[in-house]
């Protein structure tokens, strides 16, 4: 027979939970506002007026924004830096961590030094502007790609993760004729899953949000990401910018607030639908390589 103990609530519990339960309402609210705003009918739609739930609901702001050669220029662009700048990540962060593993690899300390240093210091925002300019990569995603390619907080995560590894396994790998190249793919890539998994949905997350690099290195407001259009939306109040291609004047009949909110929530959903069922594995992230045996 087993007897679980009910730990009793203290005032002290009681006045947490409420505090937290209050954050998290305050966080929530202005989520729930864009929402309301965006699927409120145009007509129904009243100015600095808050919407618990639309009045009307309506799907205008959401057609109008999708029908918009500007929005779906965005997309598409936030989309391939997302999948071709992620996979890139995964490829040169693990093999340039695998690489810092071997002890005997020429030049390991200076590269290892190297990467220690950049996580120290950074060549500031000018620098980083003159090198994409004399590469020839301004108005190019791959100026959003090339220069994320990995950094030193993910390799030294990932080399700690990698370094835990039981070497048993790489050792008995080569004992019967497996190369370097080979014990890598078919030894360290498939026990790694757990930390591939959880590095792709970092590196995604921040492709996905990346605004500052596009905002400066992109002119061309065809090649935009979504964070940049939203938030010449947003802050900008140019409404113009997403309805360049827009259905005749059926821009005069969504309000510009609508359209600002429908395209928050856009350039939200992905993540916002990815996330729950990836959770775990950002939590896994954070711990990859903390504990060793």
């Amino acid at each position: 027979m087993s007897f679980v103990s009910k730990k009793k609530l203290e005032p002290f519990d009681w006045v947490n939970y409420s505090l937290l339960a209050l954050i998290s309402f305050v966080c929530v609210f202005p989520f729930l506002y864009v929402f309301s705003v965006s699927f409120t009918d145009p007509q129904a739609y009243v100015p600095l007026k808050f919407y618990v739930f639309p009045e009307k609901w309506s799907l205008s702001a959401y057609k109008y924004i999708l029908s918009t050669n500007s929005f779906v220029n965005a997309l598409k662009s936030t989309v391939f830096i997302t999948i071709i700048g992620t996979v890139l990540n995964v490829i040169v962060s693990f093999s340039l961590a695998y690489a810092l593993t071997k002890k005997t690899m020429p030049g390991r300390g200076i590269m290892m030094g190297a990467v220690i240093f950049t996580l120290v210091f950074s060549a500031g925002i000018v620098p980083n502007y003159l090198l994409i300019k004399e590469l020839g990569l301004l108005n190019s995603y791959w100026a959003l790609i090339w220069p994320a390619l990995t950094n030193a907080w993910s390799l030294i995560v990932i080399k700690s993760f990698l370094e835990s590894l039981p070497s048993e396994l790489e050792d008995s790998a080569k004992i019967d004729g497996c190369s370097d190249l080979g014990v890598f793919l078919r030894i360290v890539i498939p026990l790694s899953m757990p930390a591939i998994a959880a590095f792709t949905l970092f590196f995604a997350v921040a492709h996905w949000n990346t605004y500052f690099n596009a905002l400066i290195y992109i002119s061309d407001s065809k090649k935009w990401t979504l964070q940049v259009l939203v938030k010449t939306l947003v802050i900008d109040s140019d409404s113009n910018g997403v309805g360049q291609a827009g259905s005749g004047g059926d821009d005069r009949m969504v309000p510009q607030e609508t359209i600002r909110m429908a395209s928050i929530m856009l350039s939200m959903a992905p993540i916002l639908v990815i996330y729950p069922f990836l959770q775990k594995h950002f939590a896994k992230g954070v711990m990859l390589g903390s504990v060793k045996g």
